[in-house]
């Protein structure tokens, strides 16, 4: 796999609302409205600085049938495959958009920094 994540370990925490699986464990810019959040740093243009990851099926897709397995699954095809065109870190989603070299590089020296 040539990803810049490969082998880094990401923590991430997880709360689950009083009335799920009605209401997704949703992630939110407020941190402290956070509900799936990765507590490791991780460069990256749809995960902010607070660990809020910017994922469809955590907001207007949810569906009670969705499993925590299947919103973990998405969170990992996120990493293989950010989604710059609707970004928590504009920055971050220009330079992968613009330089995607400079993105690789920046994403690698953040997992062996935060993550291994």
């Amino acid at each position: 796999n040539d990803s810049p994540y490969q082998g880094g370990v990401f923590f991430l925490t997880i709360h689950f609302p009083t009335d799920y699986p009605f209401k997704p464990p949703k992630a939110s810019i407020c941190p402290q409205k956070s509900l799936v959040a990765f507590t490791t740093r991780i460069y990256h243009p749809n995960i902010n600085s607070n660990g809020s990851i910017c994922l469809d099926i955590l907001r207007s897709q949810w569906s009670p049938a969705l499993t925590i397995s299947k919103v973990l699954l998405s969170i990992c095809s996120l990493l293989c495959d950010p989604n710059p065109d609707d970004p928590l870190v504009p920055e971050i989603a220009r330079i992968y958009k613009t330089d995607r070299d400079k993105y690789n590089r920046l994403a690698r020296e953040w997992t062996e920094k935060y993550a291994m």
